[in-house]
């Protein structure tokens, strides 16, 4: 019988309704191992919302509508207000009811804050990711700034209240009168970008710790904040500032913002240029000290930037192997074509070091190991962050025509999927970071690379990788191979992470096929006997 013209034929269903932990055996063997099986209910419960139709929806339509900037109403008055779509603003509501912007900073001491939880967060935030990236930033600016402003003890007591409420309070009114606050930021001038110490904006004190500000910021991400870290030009040298959107007599701070970014993705998420006319800003740390002060924060944000994007291709690789099984194709399942199944088995191998890789990280900020957060956290985010783009297109080509169409999620993850490898430091700026700070404990750094390669013993490639990665960060021109460090830093780390998270024969063909020799692209790998676990594990 020949089909009618109207019936749709084998085309796989919309991914949706799915428990985003319950179907992620990675992710639920990582945090076993590292620790977290207490969290396996709440988890489970995060996995059920976060995965649900609804919720996915609330995704597509925060992107579909992006945010719009007023900056006067009808009589010609300056109101500077960013207007989002409902599905943002139930994204965030979620987002902070479930922790996302402030989890890590229950119960902290006001006087010397200490961050934990870092690990149950990072799981949050890798599913959150997958369904929709933009409404993180202001989590992970809010959840980080805590960090620099443990350097301005009276402000943090007087403001972590609110930033650790549950409660999402989108309302336009001085950050003391609201039940929850959020915080951005603004480092990026348009003369300086990576240089922050070309910066030229200038803080004029006022008197206590008070400054006025005047200049601009090319980059302000999240501008409908309460409150923002700035850097700017004191009488003593850059210095970081917080600058709250009110002042304290409840009048609007004098934050002009110029415009909305129109951006290749993060569209749900509004970045803008901003001007600072004689602005209120608090001193947070010591004049001249505004880089050391924001860097705290600098590297938690780095650290979400890994998680996301790890995130991102992990939901790629799920619509992926979704439509795979789904789909006929010369009289069986596309993904029992052979072809096929060796290219999503290989991106699932990559997903799996992503997954291990990025919670071990984490998992080192809760156990307080210093130098592998402080050597790691760039090179992870550098390696993770960068791999993102050819991860997501190569599961977008799984579906062909379908996952090129706006129909599809995909072609919003692939948009999205350049920005953490630019946000918080290119790629070259993680490099040259790996490399300073190689530079400043290079017996330490070696120590660390010794350390990787004994959680990796047996593994292919472990030893010569680890004598890769000391000689180029030695090299009399060491910052001309600081990629090749970092990447390979990177890729022995996540082999590390696979032997203490995943099964033995995983590691082997990640460290066979990614340590001991070039890689190759997708599907050209050859991870031979361990296809049927990898894609099993992926999506059961």
């Amino acid at each position: 019988m020949t089909a009618e013209p109207y019936e749709v034929l084998n085309q796989s269903p919309p991914f949706g309704d799915a428990n985003l932990f319950a179907i992620d055996a990675p992710l639920r063997g990582a945090l076993a191992a590292l620790g977290e099986a207490a969290e396996a209910d709440g988890l489970a419960a995060f996995g059920a919302a976060w995965g649900s139709a609804e919720r996915l929806d609330l995704g597509r339509l925060a992107n579909a509508h992006p945010p719009v900037l007023h900056t006067h109403d009808a009589r010609g008055h300056r109101t500077d207000r960013v207007a989002f779509h409902p599905a943002y603003h139930a994204l965030m509501a979620a987002s902070v009811a479930d922790g996302l912007h402030a989890a890590i900073w229950d119960g902290a001491d006001p006087g010397r804050p200490r961050a934990h939880g870092h690990l149950a967060r990072a799981a949050r935030v890798f599913m959150a990711a997958g369904v929709e990236s933009g409404h993180l930033c202001p989590m992970t600016m809010t959840s980080a700034a805590v960090a620099a402003l443990g350097h301005a003890p009276d402000h943090l007591a007087a403001w972590l209240p609110r930033i650790a409420s549950r409660r999402y309070d989108p309302s336009f009114r001085p950050w003391y009168e609201k039940a929850g606050v959020t915080l951005g930021m603004g480092m990026t001038e348009k003369q300086g970008g990576t240089d922050v110490r070309a910066n030229t904006t200038q803080a004029a004190p006022t008197g206590g710790d008070g400054y006025a500000l005047t200049g601009h910021k090319w980059f302000f991400s999240a501008p409908m904040s309460d409150g923002f870290l700035v850097l700017a030009q004191a009488p003593g040298g850059l210095t970081c500032l917080l600058v709250p959107r009110h002042r304290p007599d409840g009048s609007v701070n004098a934050l002009h913002l110029q415009r909305l970014k129109d951006k290749l993705g993060n569209r749900a998420n509004a970045s803008s240029e901003v001007e600072f006319r004689q602005a209120l800003g608090w001193r947070v740390g010591e004049e001249g000290r505004g880089v050391a002060t924001i860097l705290a924060m600098v590297q938690l944000t780095r650290l979400d930037c890994a998680v996301a994007s790890a995130g991102l291709a992990r939901m790629a690789l799920v619509l992926a192997l979704h439509h795979a099984r789904h789909r006929r194709v010369f009289g069986k399942p596309l993904v029992d074509q052979p072809a096929m199944r060796r290219v999503l088995a290989d991106l699932a191998l990559d997903g799996e070091a992503q997954t291990a890789l990025t919670l071990r990280l984490a998992a080192a900020f809760d156990r307080g190991e210093t130098l592998r957060t402080r050597l790691l956290t760039p090179a992870v985010k550098y390696a993770v962050c960068k791999a993102a783009p050819g991860f997501v297109y190569e599961a977008m080509e799984a579906l062909g025509g379908n996952g090129y169409v706006e129909e599809s999620p995909l072609p919003r993850l692939y948009r999205e999927a350049p920005v953490n490898a630019i946000w918080e430091g290119s790629g070259t700026v993680m490099a040259l970071d790996v490399l300073r700070a190689a530079s400043r404990a290079p017996e330490a750094v070696v120590a660390l690379v010794a350390e990787l390669a004994d959680e990796a013993e047996g593994l292919p490639g472990v030893r010569e990788a680890a004598a890769d990665i000391v000689a180029a960060l030695q090299a009399p021109d060491a910052e001309a191979r600081a990629r090749f460090a970092t990447g390979r830093l990177a890729t022995l780390a996540a082999a590390a992470a696979l032997a203490t998270c995943a099964p033995p024969a995983l590691a082997e063909a990640y460290a066979a096929t990614r340590l001991a020799r070039e890689r190759a692209t997708y599907g050209a790998n050859g991870i031979g006997a361990v296809t049927e676990t990898v894609l099993e594990r992926a999506l059961p």
